[in-house]
């Protein structure tokens, strides 16, 4: 039976989502599920309430752990992975230098400068990860939700044989808000999203079969559902689809919400200081509540996620067809974007492997959108790849928001402090 090891474990977001689907399928409930992560007490108790949840379900899986990424590896036949490298204090340290020069980011997970040196700190530990796949697991499969979603993939898909697949709940996420936007029963709905990470399009959303466009931009009209998605209104109203991801998020992925504070606090009053801020109130919550959940005399409460992670390994297993998007290099998928960039399309899985769909051309303003919001992506993982200081600065210098607010010679000093605030966790950068 399969051995799925877990990297990253103690995540307060995936954690328990992830064993949940694993304990509730029971084609895997044979299996043994390793769990992993370097920090021993967020381990312990997601291993206490691992082993409570199979208890309390009945399931006979072997479950076990360790802080030993080697030894978790060794036999898998599926690696999930769901880390960060660098922590709260690199994060906002990152956008404080951004902020600086006018670069206001949402998030900064993804793009822009914070966005890139977050890929530059995690492709390097990503590779570590599949350097040692080929050595102790070289069949298995990786499943990885690593923000910049559409950079680490192409990282991962050029420099190492293991078979890999970046994943993302923003399809998913986005699908289940337009629902509840037009108020159709999700399940009555469908949808077709192509595009690039964070930035996909809805080229078909249908309730009942039919085409729900002109429903979603009826509601678009009405101010309370309007002003939860100011950004991803706007786009709609003058591009003429919808796109994935939230509003904070796609803010900062154009130029046109977040150059000027005027027309970020019309748009998106929000910062990636306070969206840490917030996130850290949670997470501190959550693990709290986790604690409780694991030691606690109280029941479980157990539910599937919509996450495609475990559906993805039980269709393997068992030979059962699923759909889902996935971040795949664009080997033709997507005919108007570079073949040079990782996209964001339905993927059909069966225990054959992962088969991509074929897209054809995007709406030629939406590819010309992706283009530009992926443009210095190849840069980045150049950078990443082959510690090229120049591609770095040059794919910071051609991300929409950046060139909308800051001269060349700003950003070259903007990238020099960014370096020297990473450099413990970008080793590739040293002489």
């Amino acid at each position: 039976m399969a051995k799925i090891t877990y990297i990253g474990a103690g995540s307060t977001g995936f954690g328990k989502r992830f064993v949940s689907d694993i304990l509730t399928r029971p084609a895997l409930a044979e299996g043994t599920i390793t769990l992993m992560d370097i920090n021993q007490d967020y381990l312990e108790v997601m291993t206490a309430l691992a082993k409570k949840m199979a208890k309390q379900l009945d399931v006979p899986m072997k479950i076990e752990a360790t802080t030993d990424r080697r030894r978790a590896l060794d036999g898998a036949d599926y690696v999930i992975c769901t880390i960060v490298v660098g922590g709260r204090d690199l994060y906002i340290t990152s956008h404080e230098i951004s902020r600086k020069y006018g670069v206001d980011q949402a998030i900064g997970c993804t793009t822009g400068p914070s966005g890139v040196f977050w890929a530059l700190r995690t492709i390097p530990v990503m590779l570590s990860i599949c350097r040692e796949m080929e050595e102790l697991c070289p069949d298995a499969w990786l499943l990885h939700y690593q923000n910049p979603t559409s950079t680490v993939p192409l990282a991962l898909y050029t420099a190492s044989p293991i078979k890999s697949i970046g994943l993302c709940h923003s399809v998913e996420g986005t699908a289940r808000t337009l629902a509840r936007y037009i108020g159709a029963p999700f399940e009555e709905t469908g949808h077709w999203v192509a595009g690039v990470n964070h930035q996909a399009w809805f080229l078909r959303f249908e309730w009942k079969g039919k085409d729900a466009y002109p429903l979603l931009r009826e509601k678009m009209e009405d101010a309370e559902i309007y002003k939860h998605d100011l950004v991803r209104f706007e786009l709609m109203r003058y591009l003429g689809y919808f796109l994935t991801e939230s509003s904070y998020h796609n803010s900062e992925y154009v130029p046109y919400f977040r150059k000027n504070p005027e027309l970020i606090k019309r748009f998106a009053p929000y910062t990636a200081v306070d969206h840490f801020a917030n996130e850290q109130v949670g997470v501190e919550a959550r693990r709290a509540e986790l604690r409780k959940e694991a030691y606690g005399d109280a029941p479980v409460q157990i539910e599937r996620s919509y996450e495609p992670c475990i559906n993805i390994i039980t269709a393997m297993e068992t030979n059962t067809a699923y759909r889902f998007n996935g971040n795949v290099l664009n080997t033709g998928l997507i005919t108007n974007l570079p073949n040079s960039f990782c996209v964001e399309v339905p993927c059909l899985v069966d225990n054959m492997g992962i088969h991509p769909c074929y897209i054809g051309d995007l709406p030629p303003q939406c590819a010309a959108l992706n283009r530009s919001r992926c443009a210095g992506d190849e840069l980045a993982v150049k950078g990443a790849l082959l510690g090229d200081r120049p591609a770095v600065e040059q794919a910071i210098a051609l991300d929409p928001l950046t060139a909308a607010v800051c001269t060349l010679d700003q950003i070259h000093n903007m990238v020099e402090e960014l370096f020297a605030a990473n450099t413990e966790y970008i080793p590739q950068f040293t002489p």
